[in-house]
């Protein structure tokens, strides 16, 4: 028999479905030419010749691949939609993501709403979020809980836990999370790491704004320490003009973590912009006490004003900021400000008494990209939100930018931090890899044609090249096109303690 058939294993029963001939990457060994056997919901057959199958599908030049994992999305509008295309979810699955990770920043909602009350295109887990429980505890208010508000939140993490939450998720840029010192976060996080969840954190800062981007991850290690939990970093980075080029120290720390048996990872987008609000890029965290009523009413102010103009060089001046909603979508802040005769300050003023418009900030550097990226403990994300392209083209650029074009990553590289590596940190053993008995979530790609079309002018693009994906065994994407098949899960993580 066949050494591939001996370690990858052989069809025990009749294929549903056999892809022939393709560059099989298994998420676990060198690429290779040969099949892919699927049987129902599951992969029975990985090897030189699969057996006959009802369907076969002729694979010759293309890469079939385990279906990638997005660890850092906001696409839980989608999910829950009234649409049922819009639930299919087609920027992910148009680029041969099946499954992705809802609640991240702080947001999850501690009762985990079930996003599958309806069908679904592609997978789904989430996270309870810091956020969310704080402001359901307290409120939006700059102060510390008293002990019964801590037994509380407490309370609503452990319990989103049971119900099958990922894990604790933090904002810690973002108010009201930023008033948490570090021991209510690691309170909290102790309450996910007692049931085997993960603390996946947007740092407390990736730039310059307050403790600094060096020690903000030094306090997302000392939160996994103390609440003993693995950390993974979302859209790992270093933000702005003040922290570029900083990469390998950042890099350098996480590594002597790891070599001390810390168990950290991060996620990155390969994108130079990142995507927030025009708000959480320019004013003052302080001057966000209270929520948006009582911000309005300190935009007058001089120190406030200061702030901002000091963010706004931070993140590399007007013309880096682009708005990507609202009336204003499409221009940068330079252009508004010219517009409209004034000051760029004066002019985001303006703009913010109006909403608080989603913005694309151009603050990262190539070389600070790379070096990230590089690392085996990075995984892909998209941290996909309105307006910026990382949404439909996030999985598809890094393959034709940072593979073919800029040889960062080889195609094994890239398929393993793309699925292999969420899966195994995450713990979903049955997906992340080409292998019998795992669940049959695969995408196959022309490797000659995967790449992003959306841009930032027009961020809403479907990605080009994804040839066939397979959700649970079921064909959602057939010949460059959806089939309308919704057959994603809700996934929920198994505590492996601390619950009734």
């Amino acid at each position: 028999m066949p050494l591939a058939v001996l370690l990858l294993g052989a069809a025990p029963q009749p294929l549903t479905l056999a892809i022939r001939g393709g560059t099989v990457v298994t998420g676990d060994a060198e690429p290779f030419r040969g099949d892919v056997g699927i049987a129902g919901d599951r992969i029975v057959y990985v090897g030189p010749h699969a057996p006959a199958a009802a369907r076969s599908v002729d694979a010759r030049g293309l890469v079939v691949a385990p279906g990638f994992i997005d660890p850092h999305t906001h696409a839980d509008a989608m999910l829950a939609s009234a649409d049922p295309r819009e639930r299919l979810v087609l920027p992910f699955l148009m680029q041969g993501v099946t499954t992705a990770f809802v609640g991240n920043d702080g947001g999850g909602a501690p009762d985990l709403p079930s996003l599958a009350a309806r069908p679904t295109g592609i997978n789904h887990a989430a996270y309870v979020g810091f956020g969310a429980v704080r402001q359901r505890v307290i409120g939006d208010a700059r102060r510390a809980p008293s002990a019964p508000q801590l037994t509380a939140m407490r309370g609503l993490v452990a319990g989103a836990m049971c119900r099958g939450a990922l894990g604790l998720s933090t904002g810690l840029f973002y108010a009201p999370q930023s008033f948490a010192d570090t021991g209510e976060v690691v309170a909290l996080a102790r309450e996910a790491g007692l049931r085997g969840g993960v603390y996946d954190t947007h740092l407390r800062d990736e730039s310059t704004y307050n403790v600094g981007l060096a020690a903000a991850v030094e306090e997302a290690l000392r939160i996994g320490r103390e609440g003993a939990l693995p950390v993974n970093i979302s859209h790992i980075k270093a933000l702005g003009v003040d922290v570029q080029g900083q990469a390998p120290a950042i890099v350098a720390r996480v590594e002597a973590a790891r070599a001390a048996g810390q168990r950290v990872t991060a996620d990155q987008y390969p994108w130079t912009a990142s995507g927030t609000s025009l708000v959480a890029a320019l004013v003052p965290l302080w001057a966000q006490d209270g929520g948006r009523a009582a911000l309005l009413t300190r935009l007058d102010d001089p120190r406030v004003l200061a702030g901002m103009a000091e963010n706004l060089r931070r993140r590399g001046g007007a013309d880096a900021l682009l708005v990507t909603e609202g009336a204003q979508k499409g221009r940068t802040l330079a252009r508004i400000a010219a517009a409209r005769r004034l000051d760029p300050v004066a002019a985001a003023v303006a703009v913010i008494r109006v909403g608080d418009p989603a913005v694309a900030s151009f603050n990262q550097s190539e070389a600070d990209i790379a070096a990230f990226m590089a690392r085996p403990w990075v995984m892909t994300g998209s941290d996909a939100s309105t307006g910026h392209p990382r949404v439909y083209g996030s999985f598809a650029r890094k393959y034709a930018e940072y593979v073919v074009r800029r040889r960062v990553l080889t195609l094994r590289q890239f398929v393993e931090r793309s699925s292999t590596v969420a899966a195994d940190t995450f713990g979903l053993p049955d997906r992340g890899r080409l292998g019998a008995g795992k669940i049959a979530d695969m995408v196959v790609f022309d490797p000659r044609r995967f790449r992003a079309r959306a841009t930032y002018q027009q961020p809403a693009l479907v990605a080009d090249g994804v040839r066939m994906v397979l959700v649970g065994g079921r064909v959602a994407v057939d010949g460059g096109r959806p089939t309308g098949i919704a057959a994603g899960k809700a996934i929920r993580r198994r505590p492996s303690r601390g619950c009734p």
